[in-house]
């Protein structure tokens, strides 16, 4: 089972030592605005400043596509990821695709 305290945007895990390689895992997911997100963001960006409901949609997108790269990883028998990255696109307008991804890894302390 993968430990949250061992995933890392790094090649390498300072203190273990990387046992096997898994290969590449990710979590994917997928999110459009709502109207009501649609319309609440326009009246924020009116105001200027953060806008905070676009802010909550993507950390819940990101944290979303995290949580499914883990259980991608868990089923392969990791106990950490390497090279951990996120990416975005846009599919279509209003409709985002948010990527987790890194290497799945067996580790040992040393």
């Amino acid at each position: 089972m993968v430990n949250q305290q061992l995933i890392t945007t790094a090649s390498t895990l300072e203190g273990y030592k990387i046992t096997r390689h898994l290969g590449v895992i990710r979590g994917i997911t997928v999110r459009s605005r709502s109207v009501i997100g649609n319309f609440g963001g326009s009246i924020q960006s009116i105001f200027g400043g953060k806008l905070s409901i676009y802010v909550n949609l993507c950390e819940q997108a990101r944290e979303e596509a995290y949580q499914l790269m883990i259980q991608h990883a868990n089923e392969q028998g990791a106990n950490a990821i390497i090279n951990m990255r996120y990416d975005a696109n846009e599919v279509m307008q209003g409709i985002t695709e948010v990527l987790a991804y890194g290497t799945a890894v067996v580790v040992e302390q040393v």
